[in-house]
């Protein structure tokens, strides 16, 4: 009885220390033309304000727009740092678009004010932000890269694109009218910004020729860029893509040599 009394002692005291483990992402907002945006920042284990951090953004698909600043968390990077983010030491921006937008405008200026305020609360090292999205968010990504060239280390973009041929409000802005190849083009104006591209082979929502031709582009400049594609694998790439062994340490090995802001 004594041994039956200990042992369930033990599981109400397991139990008790598991629900009150503190939740690896804190909600913050800022305040944008008179508007107060809220966003998850993921918190690494072991942060502390004596040292410089790496700071991620990420930017989440169509399906998790929204305003409860929760549905972010559902899908892409943040679930794969509840599995994996006591051995992830960068911090984590996870801002939320607000349904019925995508990431330019207003909601990408939002998306960098994040991040910004994210670099000053959790003391980010600005030669060492990165850019990660996936679906919607990839061609937020790439929207970013464009309007803000030199200013991240290096990004990983999951089944994003420049144009689509079937979803207008799947592009990048700002694209001259009169450019006869967009991705050239893209290309040319990111900077000499590392690049590491995924996509399901067998996408019908984001075609991975999207992909194809951004990485063919790229490598025509010579820039350090990485191509992997998923056998038989549709739209949802992501958690591949996120698992991948390789991707934060390539990631990661990148730094500027100078901090550059948001304009």
């Amino acid at each position: 009885m004594r041994r039956l009394i200990l042992l369930l002692c033990l599981v109400i005291a397991s139990m008790a220390c598991h629900a009150s483990a503190p939740s690896p992402f804190v909600e913050r907002s800022v305040n944008l033309h008179g508007k107060t945006w809220r966003y998850q920042v993921f918190v690494p284990d072991g942060w502390t304000a004596k040292q410089a951090w790496p700071v991620v953004l990420f930017l989440h698909g169509s399906g998790e727009r929204g305003s409860d600043n929760h549905r972010q968390l559902s899908q892409g990077l943040p679930p794969w740092l509840r599995e994996h983010g006591r051995d992830f030491h960068a911090v984590v921006v996870i801002p939320q678009a607000p349904d019925n937008t995508a990431w330019n405008g207003e909601i990408e200026q939002m998306a960098l004010q994040a991040l910004d305020d994210s670099i000053e609360a959790y003391h980010g090292d600005r030669r060492r932000l990165y850019l990660t999205g996936l679906s919607m968010g990839g061609y937020g990504a790439w929207q970013i890269a464009l309007d803000h060239p030199g200013m991240f280390a290096a990004a990983a973009i999951v089944c994003g694109g420049i144009g689509h041929p079937n979803d207008d409000d799947l592009h990048v802005e700002g694209i001259p009218a009169g450019v006869t190849d967009p991705y050239a083009w893209v290309a040319g104006h990111i900077g000499r910004l590392p690049v590491w591209i995924f996509n399901g082979a067998i996408d019908d929502v984001v075609p991975p020729a999207e992909s194809h031709r951004m990485h063919a582009a790229l490598q025509a400049r010579g820039d350090d860029v990485r191509y992997t594609e998923f056998p038989g694998v549709g739209h949802g790439s992501w958690p591949a893509a996120y698992a991948t062994p390789e991707l934060w340490p390539w990631m990661f090995s990148h730094r500027l040599a100078t901090a550059v802001t948001a304009r």
